[in-house]
């Protein structure tokens, strides 16, 4: 990524939508807490990170974490739903941010429970991921390993993803 700010006219579009993405009943179990480059809580948010993950995304220009409620607000009942729906709603912000020119980028690799005490979530939340935005960089200023990684990534064939249930084996 390059360093660049993005303003909020760049940036919540994103965050709109993931708003529109479906969820069960309509809960919307999704909380996005985020904080732009050069602020304190950026910095929080950066040292969340293990190591790799902040060799590459030091000049992201917004980090975020995603939570989801665990249960429904209407009626405090436990949602089984809670993890797939925050999902569509990332992958809703990643398709937009991806059309719109931005580096979206999905990760895993940092603290979750100390993710959880910076954005003061309650019990019946689950931090899912982090996720780093930015304008695209150059590939040659990142880490010689991070380069090495910077190619579409395989999938395994479709075959082994989908089974029809009608087949007889």
């Amino acid at each position: 990524m390059s360093g660049e700010p993005l303003s909020d006219d760049a940036l919540f579009p994103l965050f709109e939508a993931a708003r529109w993405a479906p969820s069960s009943y309509n809960a919307q179990p999704w909380r996005f807490m985020y904080a732009k480059r050069e602020t304190e809580a950026w910095r929080t948010l950066f040292e969340l990170l293990v190591p790799f993950n902040q060799s590459w995304v030091g000049d992201a220009s917004v980090l975020v974490v995603i939570a989801s409620h665990t249960v429904f607000e209407s009626n405090g009942k436990p949602s089984s739903t809670h993890s797939l729906d925050t999902g569509a709603a990332w992958e809703n912000l990643a398709l937009e941010g991806s059309a719109r020119g931005l580096v979206v980028h999905g990760m895993q690799g940092f603290d979750y429970e100390k993710a959880k005490r910076v954005c003061k979530l309650h019990d019946n939340y689950v931090v899912e991921a982090m996720i780093a935005i930015g304008k695209p960089g150059k590939t040659e200023d990142l880490p010689q390993n991070v380069q090495d990684k910077e190619t579409p990534s395989s999938r395994k064939p479709l075959e082994e993803l989908i089974t029809d249930l009608n087949e007889k084996s």
